[in-house]
């Protein structure tokens, strides 16, 4: 099997090329183009930052409560019927968006489904290419994690100049044209998962006892740590960067750039993440993109110039868009497959309270104090803490040739080659 996982033609790697694009125009999308819309909104109906950054907030709770019941459904059945409605809903949710009123719960209801069908296209994915893959598992997550990285490169600058020429209605509209036209079809034609139950009731007890014993371990709860610390911090410092910046005399089109900086080197620290997980250890791995994140995070505080912000977004890319395919190959490397999916959804739930209390946290600090300084310094020192935690992870054992997966789920790696 390891043979094959490494030829062009193995099917698992054109699920890795449509999962590339679902995450290139799935929930990254929205978050990374998010704070370029904050002055927009604010300018047009004269809501406050606190009041923008709770849509964020909105989505991250959808996110926190869906998302175990997301992956309860994604271990019972297949994720394609699932993956194909949610990214139709995405797609209609960013044309909603540019029909947005002076409701502003009209803004938080769109962003809440966001962050439901948001989510389901990253974890079903997930699933799928974890299904595909044993040996290049890290490599194929890897891909799909690029596409993030690449949507944080082109979207930012591209949406900032769109909204100049257009104005932000239009850009929304292009985006959710963009997801129809461009993700829906892969969905359509490479969704695919070995992962197909055909004994739903057997498949009930044979997942029900890996995850229970999961929870009990504290393997799983240093993961969760970890990850709540790591939210709080990156996204609290993603959601302000472009304001931030500009509140400190950079033009919105530098602003805008450094986020784009960010995108490069996110791209570079996925690929290169998930090309390593396939032969070291990822604790130590995380231990060190963690350390990086937490570098440019402090860098962000201070910065107040185009090469200091670009400084900050390099280092800050680097380290959080390494350790975003940490998480779920540590699942399946110290827990398996059955299961994974409700595990994951589980820590994405953590993920995402952390991840909407720290676009919250920073914007209710500016608004009292007019810095984000301080509140970005102490988030640092929490991120560098979280790196500390990871070395406290045991060490894995390679996964065998036959993912423990097959003695209860048909095997169509060599049906769909």
């Amino acid at each position: 099997m390891g043979s094959l996982e490494t030829t062009p033609s193995y099917y698992g790697w054109r699920v890795a090329v449509a999962a590339h694009f679902g995450l290139l125009l799935g929930f990254a999308l929205y978050a990374c183009t998010f704070s370029v819309f904050l002055k927009p909104l604010a300018n047009s109906f004269g809501w406050t930052r606190q009041t923008l950054a709770s849509g964020f907030a909105f989505s991250a709770l959808a996110v926190a409560i869906f998302s175990p019941l997301i992956g309860w459904w994604l271990d019972r059945h297949s994720p394609r019927r699932f993956l194909i409605a949610s990214i139709l809903v995405f797609g209609c949710a960013f044309l909603a968006m540019g029909a947005l009123t002076h409701s502003v719960w009209q803004f938080y209801a769109t962003c809440f489904v966001m962050g439901i069908v948001g989510n389901v296209i990253q974890m079903g994915y997930t699933q799928a290419i974890s299904s595909w893959f044993t040996y290049r598992r890290g490599t194929a997550l890897g891909l799909m994690l690029a596409g993030e990285g690449i949507g944080i490169i082109l979207f930012p600058v591209a949406v900032e100049k769109l909204i100049g020429a257009a104005g932000w209605r239009v850009a929304y509209v292009s985006l959710g044209t963009l997801i129809l036209v461009l993700s829906l079809p892969l969905a359509l034609l490479y969704a695919h998962s070995t992962l197909e139950p055909t004994e739903p009731a057997r498949i009930e007890q044979r997942t029900s006892g890996p995850v229970l014993a999961s929870l009990r371990s504290y393997v799983f709860w240093i993961i969760v740590m970890v990850l709540f610390l790591t939210s709080i911090s990156v996204n609290g410092a993603l959601s302000q960067q472009v304001p931030l910046l500009t509140d400190r005399g950079l033009t919105t089109a530098a602003a805008a750039f450094t986020v784009s900086v960010l995108g490069g080197t996110s791209l570079a620290g996925r690929l290169l993440t998930g090309w390593l997980l396939d032969r070291i250890q990822g604790a130590v791995l995380a231990f060190l993109l963690l350390l990086i994140a937490s570098g440019g995070i402090f860098l962000l505080a201070h910065a107040s110039t185009v090469g200091a912000g670009c400084a900050a977004a390099l280092l800050l890319g680097l380290g959080a868009g390494g350790t975003s395919g940490t998480t779920p190959y540590l699942l399946t490397r110290h827990f398996g497959l059955r299961g994974f999916a409700t595990l994951y959804g589980l820590t994405w739930t953590f993920y995402a309270i952390a991840g909407g209390a720290g676009p919250i946290l920073l914007g209710r600090m500016f608004d009292r104090t007019g810095s984000y300084a301080s509140t970005l310094v102490v988030l640092a020192a929490a991120t560098a803490l979280g790196s500390l935690l990871m070395l406290l992870l045991p060490a894995y054992r390679s996964a065998p040739v036959s993912s423990e997966n097959l003695s209860i789920y048909p095997d169509l790696r060599l049906s769909k080659q």
